[in-house]
């Protein structure tokens, strides 16, 4: 082992042994650009930018005890970024092409013996560029992905001198905090200042504060308990075609941009969030596909796990993964658009006083702990009772520059883990909101078929609430 390696925490040593036969752990996403660009602006673009973050020449190297962070000696640029024709059958349209090429790379692994990432640009795409990535979620989880991929854009902020080594000695503070007070004398440290996760960060990043009432601590206390055994003790999902053992080849979707002014207008005429309104609609989608196969969705439900960020924007830069999960019960069996809605909108609010996505990184933290099959056994625990993991992740306003061109349109695909078959996507650019899917084919063969349906219930939610009486009308409230 070199000398110079750097210890992975162990919430990331987890993500970097999550990787199974059927499903691997990569973030993989595309970017789509006009005019078209050339291999070497984009191999200039990545050794200027993107290596000014240490981590990606860095390759991930598994110990008895975890594993480690050591300098490729033998790093090679080309090896990672590369031009590649994009593979077309007869009848194929470009865009069918890309789907399946990103989902062949989804179920390819990136190689061990190198930093764990990849670009792959199609020169040639819709009159312009495609550049497909692919980056293990052992680098880091999304949000600080979004942070270095917006650090590469024309005009971006770069990052620190050394990015990497600001967070290097913090020896896994985030998991020792929550580990701490979790198996000391049962939870009294967690949630000192108040209600909810944002609270209780304050708390985990100022362990020394002293406890400001017994009252306090047996609050959160039995908050901390009452969330840990609805973790532990959370019901099977109801039964449906996209729960089930896959089979590791994957498919991959996603829609055309909605406008995201009139997705907000929805939501405030409803009282209900953006998230509220767009995951009530990937709730309607995945429920008519079901109905469209044979299957009665009504009065079922199934389980999202959905990603809650743990750390502030401005550390975004610091890679790693920092989020906990909130297992969110998407209501399918609901036919009615409005009260699907409403449905979504209670639940995410009981979740935002909740400590389960702390109690869910802890969880990850003890798993690093582990080695590989004890872990496996522990993670697959909440897989068993999931069927989708789902995250909404917000990007700029404004279309971004990169090389020159415009970056007009962007998604990407989140992994899932164990036998979980089914990722969804949501993601807000340039004024517009899409819809993605990543699918494990025996469980779901057509993923567009799922979102082709979101925008039609988008329309259903749209019309409705236009229909339903305005203040101060007639039978409304003034």
């Amino acid at each position: 082992m070199s000398l110079d390696a750097e210890r992975m925490s162990r919430v990331d040593t987890a993500w970097l042994r999550m990787d199974n036969d059927v499903n691997l752990m990569m973030i993989v996403g595309v970017w789509l650009l006009e005019p078209a660009i050339t291999l070497q602006a984009l191999r200039l673009r990545v050794e200027e930018r993107f290596l000014r973050y240490g981590r990606f020449r860095q390759r991930a190297v598994p110990d008895l005890l975890g594993a480690s962070w050591v300098e490729d000696e033998h790093f090679d640029l080309e090896h990672h970024v590369v031009a590649t024709k994009l593979p077309r059958h007869r009848g194929q349209d470009e865009r069918a092409a890309l789907k399946a090429f990103c989902a062949e790379l989804a179920a390819t692994p990136l190689d061990p013996e190198r930093p764990l990432w990849q670009f792959h640009l199609i020169e040639r795409y819709e009159g312009g560029s495609a550049i497909v990535v692919r980056l293990h979620h052992c680098i880091a989880d999304g949000i600080a992905l979004i942070s270095v991929m917006l650090s590469i854009t024309d005009g971006g902020t770069e990052p620190p001198p050394h990015p990497h080594q600001a967070h290097a000695h913090e020896h896994d503070w985030l998991a020792d905090a929550v580990l701490r007070p979790i198996t000391d004398l049962t939870v009294k440290a967690i949630g000192m200042y108040g209600n909810g996760v944002a609270r209780s960060m304050e708390m985990l990043a100022h362990p020394q504060t002293r406890f400001l009432g017994s009252l306090a601590v047996a609050r959160h206390g039995w908050q901390v308990l009452h969330d840990a055994a609805s973790l532990a003790l959370m019901a099977d999902d109801s039964p449906t075609a996209l729960k089930g053992k896959p089979g590791g080849l994957k498919a991959v979707a996603w829609n055309e941009p909605l406008p995201l002014d009139t997705v907000k207008a929805v939501g405030k005429a409803l009282g209900c969030s953006i998230n509220d309104v767009l995951l009530a609609c990937a709730a309607g989608a995945i429920g008519r596909y079901l109905h469209e196969l044979g299957e009665d969705p009504a009065g079922k439900e199934i389980r999202a796990m959905v990603p809650v960020n743990l750390r502030s924007t401005e550390k975004a830069w610091q890679l790693g993964n920092r989020f906990g999960l909130a297992p969110l019960v998407l209501p399918i069996g609901i036919e009615n658009p409005i009260e699907r809605v409403y449905a979504v909108r209670q639940r995410m609010a009981e979740l935002k006083g909740s400590y389960q996505p702390l109690l869910a990184f802890a969880v990850l933290a003890m798993a690093g702990f582990l080695v590989k099959p004890v872990q496996d056994a522990v993670l697959n625990l909440f897989a068993r009772k999931t069927t989708a993991v789902m995250t909404n992740v917000p990007g700029p306003r404004e279309p971004l520059k990169f090389c020159g061109s415009t970056l007009r349109q962007t998604m990407f695909w989140v992994p899932a883990s164990g036998d979980v078959g089914l990722g969804v996507s949501v993601l807000s650019y340039g004024g517009g909101v899409q819809f993605g899917l990543i699918a494990d084919t025996a469980l779901c063969p057509d993923p567009q078929a799922i979102v082709e349906r979101f925008e039609p219930e988008f329309e259903k939610l749209l019309w409705l609430t236009m229909m339903l009486p305005w203040p101060g009308e007639d039978g409304a409230a003034a």
